[in-house]
């Protein structure tokens, strides 16, 4: 079935007026950092970049005597009142080649918000086909570049939304906080929405007291920039020679996804086992899994490990999420090749104990901070060229995306699940994004769609692995009480 014919139900939100609507002529444009700049140039028509999540919500309770609430107007209400979703991008004249956040003079909610009625037969299924479909559209350039789609039709009322964002608009961690503005518990806390004040630009003439300390840290940005651009020159050099092909695919336009949901004491019960974090331990799941897919697809291993960009926030921990990406990376060689899962997950763990020891700032992992270094033309030109470098440096993106730890609720449904879904880099076939909540860790796994037809097959696989890693227990086995999650 195609996307137009499952759009076809599409009910848009509500009008809704609108009296502290943005004014063009208020606010002063922000300029895009340098890495959003990038992310936004790196897209193109047949190859998206936004982020995205799905969302499963249960039935709604509804008060005795009254209607259920009406929860597409509720999404276009909250999302209408976080003043980033406001927000487009749009050209300026300086500096040249670069773009600025503004206010959209012609914001309309609707736009942005629907609703999908979908079959009810098996309701999860079903959303992530209908999800898989939406991801593959790019959003309008044009407007602020944000979706959300209300996926309703399951037999017992319980619901999904699905949530698009573009790259350019946030990291994973900047998702989450502008995402977490639909939820109940975070909108009750919220001021009403007024007129988006972006940031204005720095001056481009700082007081003659800093212009001694801003030398002495551009020339110790030029130095992280030329160590990490050497480290990227040699890491490519290797990868050219040694691709994962089975990692690997020309880009068909199309996706799918399939989700998956681990037991977050087992992987904890792991790692108090082994040392570690629970990242090592989902790693190690990873990296088992895919040795069981290669099988599975009567694929020979690849004569070296696979390469995966493991994303790391530059945010201090604690502080609160400012605007767009401040992300690097770690690269970590997964020991597919190695049979035994005890000997992966200490190959992981070593392996990522020697990338936190040299720092996010160091390595052809932190090729991101070379878009800092970069002018907006550089970016401009160089997007289009640079889009399908990716698979020179790694061969799939493996990232964690923190969530509050608090219960959520929507419209006082309860959140039971929410699978984030990474952007798929040119060139590669897979991406996995992972997230804890709720005593589980529920991961997305987003594939290009020609490439990769059996994708729910790695999605077995996950759970197949974790249960060589910690055997499923009985029920005359209880295991100790949960702890926090690393």
């Amino acid at each position: 079935m195609s996307s137009s014919e499952l759009l076809a139900p599409e009910r848009p939100a509500p009008a809704r007026p609108d009296p502290k609507g943005p004014d063009p002529e208020d606010p002063v444009p922000e300029l895009l950092a340098p890495l959003d700049l990038a992310f936004w140039h790196l897209e193109s028509t047949d190859h998206p970049l936004h982020l995205g999540a799905l969302a499963h919500f249960g039935p709604a309770p509804a008060p005795a005597g009254h209607e259920p609430p009406d929860v597409l107007d509720l999404l276009a209400r909250r999302a209408a009142a976080v003043p980033r979703l406001r927000m487009r991008v749009r050209d300026v004249l300086l500096p040249v080649g670069g773009a600025a956040w503004s206010a959209d003079p012609g914001f309309d909610v609707r736009r942005h918000v629907r609703e999908v009625v979908l079959p009810g037969a098996d309701f999860p299924a079903e959303s992530a086909r209908i999800a898989a479909e939406l991801m593959e559209q790019p959003v309008e350039r044009g407007r602020p570049p944000w979706e959300m789609y209300l996926l309703t039709g399951a037999p017992d009322g319980s619901f999904a939304v699905l949530v698009k964002l573009h790259h350019a608009l946030a990291d994973g961690m900047r998702a989450v906080a502008i995402g977490a503005g639909i939820f109940d518990e975070i909108a009750a806390g919220r001021r009403p929405a007024g007129r988006p004040r972006p940031v204005p630009p720095r001056s481009w003439l700082p007081a003659p007291g800093r212009l001694l300390d801003i030398a002495r840290e551009r020339l110790g940005d030029l130095g992280r920039a030329v160590e990490v651009g050497a480290s990227v020159v040699g890491a490519s050099v290797v990868r050219a020679a040694r691709p994962a092909e089975a990692l690997a695919a020309h880009s068909s336009g199309t996706r799918r996804i399939a989700t998956v949901t681990l037991d977050l004491e087992r992987v904890q019960r792991i790692r108090r086992a082994t040392g570690g974090t629970a990242n090592d331990v989902l790693l190690a799941v990873t990296a088992g899994a895919l040795r069981r897919w290669f099988d599975g697809r009567g694929l020979p291993l690849p004569g070296t490990d696979p390469r995966a960009l493991v994303p790391v926030s530059r945010r201090r921990p604690g502080a609160a999420p400012g605007p767009g990406n401040s992300l690097s990376g770690y690269l970590l060689d997964l020991p597919v090749t190695e049979p035994e899962p005890a000997a992966r997950l200490a190959a992981v763990r070593h392996a990522m104990d020697r990338n936190k020891a040299a720092g996010p700032l160091k390595g052809a992992g932190a090729v991101a901070l070379l878009a800092d270094r970069l002018p907006p033309l550089a970016h401009r030109i160089g997007g289009p060229l640079a889009s399908g470098a990716a698979r020179l440096l790694f061969d799939v993106l493996i990232t964690q995306v923190p969530l509050p730890r608090a219960a959520l609720s929507l419209g006082g449904a309860p959140l039971r699940a929410l699978f984030p879904m990474a952007p798929l880099a040119r060139g590669q076939s897979l991406a996995v994004a992972m997230s804890p909540y709720g005593g589980r860790v529920h991961i997305g796994l987003v594939a290009d769609g020609e490439a990769v037809p059996d994708l729910d097959a790695l999605a077995a696989a996950l759970a197949a692995e974790l249960d060589l890693l910690d055997p499923p227990r009985t029920a005359a086995e209880p295991g100790p009480r949960p702890g926090p999650a690393d």
